[in-house]
């Protein structure tokens, strides 16, 4: 299958909101797309940008996108790539294409001098749990709390 993974673009806006609308259905979490286009642009098409992005495109049609911003660890003493969001509508798993954005990110993050990458994934989340293990990645058992104002 022919893909191209590429940087955000603004008329991107409308499929991404409606993929974080699959994502978060696939992880069990409520999602409000109302507000999200001029926050989403705002951020992603500043420079820099506060939140980098890239779209996977199929035929023209925006499926999947992965976001990830560059944080510093107090451990660490260093930065890391934090992956926020990576998903593929489903017709699109299973292809490689997660593999490539993966492999792609891991390139970004040694090419800025990064300690690492860190992401998460819902405990209950098999799939994508036997993915990462696929990729070698190492995971640590942790409980991620909030306060939503």
């Amino acid at each position: 299958m022919e893909y191209l993974i590429r940087n955000f673009q603004e008329g991107d806006t409308t499929s991404l909101i409606v993929l974080c609308g699959k994502h978060a259905a696939h992880e069990q979490a409520h999602y409000e797309p109302k507000g999200k286009a001029m926050k989403l642009k705002s951020v992603l098409l500043s420079s820099p940008p506060a939140l980098h992005c890239w779209v996977v495109v199929v035929d023209g049609n925006v499926v999947g996108y992965a976001s990830f911003t560059f944080d510093f660890s107090t451990w660490d003493a260093g930065y890391y790539l934090h992956v926020d969001c990576i998903f593929l509508d489903e017709p699109f798993r299973g292809l490689g294409i997660g593999k490539d954005l993966m492999n792609r990110l891991l390139q970004v993050a040694v090419q800025r001098g990064c300690i690492n990458m860190q992401w998460q994934t819902p405990a209950f989340n098999n799939q994508a749990i036997q993915f990462y293990n696929r990729l070698g990645a190492q995971s640590l058992d942790k409980k991620r709390f909030f306060i939503n104002f």
